[in-house]
């Protein structure tokens, strides 16, 4: 295993500790509306410092970006770590063990290494760049289904961007009429790494910020998917809209999310 993504791993499994041992728990821990829709715990920001003081003892000359917390260690180094120490945070405070923990390390802008962990299930999916991607060391593949017709897709509403919803209608009706089938989980970066392993066809979703994606993005890739924006091109990591599956899924889901309707939706 590379030795950075043993240490993200050793990471991930430590805040995982802490969000199974409080899964349902709600009465010990306060809750914040950041904004409608969106929630931070307390245990959200102690799976954040314990993340990042883990990877700071390693890598005391690295820099951690946390959902929470913002910058720590050194803002200089090509080194970034980005983290989501509890994706799913509304799933979380509800009691429903559809969460994750996601850690990325970028190295000059560039994904190298990336760690999904649920700990309700024990799954813990890692890839590094050119080593492909697994599932508990077994590697895995995207999915091989060759059009939308039979495929599953992954998606969210727009919830937190609510003042978008009448634009987006278009695109989710088409989506239902193209596909067998969708599914909308609350984790980001779950929906990514089951399109990674295979479970789901192909996933789509606009609005999301780095630490959602930065892990996922290296696994669809490293199990031989596609990762664009809602038009086609790599700009996900500045629009936040993000679509994957494998090369046809992806043609699919493009004709899906025509850029010409879609103007009012990424300006």
């Amino acid at each position: 295993m590379h030795p950075m993504l043993n240490i993200a791993v050793r990471a991930a499994r430590a805040a995982g500790n802490i969000i199974a041992r409080n899964l349902g728990n709600n009465s010990q821990f306060s809750v914040t509306e950041k904004q409608r829709g969106d929630l931070v715990t307390d245990i959200d920001r102690e799976c954040e410092n314990t993340i990042t003081s883990t990877l700071l003892k390693s890598y005391r000359d690295h820099c951690v970006v946390g959902e929470e917390s913002g910058m720590s260690g050194n803002a200089d180094s090509p080194y970034k770590w980005i983290i989501d120490p509890i994706d799913g945070t509304q799933n979380f405070v509800q009691g429903v063990p559809h969460v994750a923990v996601s850690i990325a390390l970028r190295h000059n802008d560039k994904a190298v290494v990336g760690v999904i962990f649920n700990p309700f299930t024990n799954e813990m999916f890692t890839a590094s760049k050119g080593d492909g991607a697994a599932l508990n060391g077994r590697r895995i593949r995207v999915a091989g289904r060759d059009s939308l017709e039979n495929a599953v897709v992954a998606t969210a509403m727009p919830v937190r961007y609510r003042e978008r919803m009448k634009a987006y209608m278009p695109v989710f009706e088409r989506l239902v009429d193209a596909t067998a089938d969708i599914r909308r989980s609350g984790a980001a970066s779950l929906d990514l790494a089951y399109v990674a392993c295979g479970r789901f066809d192909g996933y789509l979703e606009q609005g999301l910020k780095v630490w959602d994606f930065a892990a996922g993005e290296l696994l669809v890739r490293e199990a031989g998917g596609i990762i664009t924006d809602f038009a086609g091109t790599p700009n996900y990591s500045k629009t936040g809209n993000v679509l994957c599956g494998n090369p046809n899924i992806v043609r699919g889901l493009l004709k899906v999310t025509d850029p010409q309707t879609l103007d009012s939706i990424l300006r």
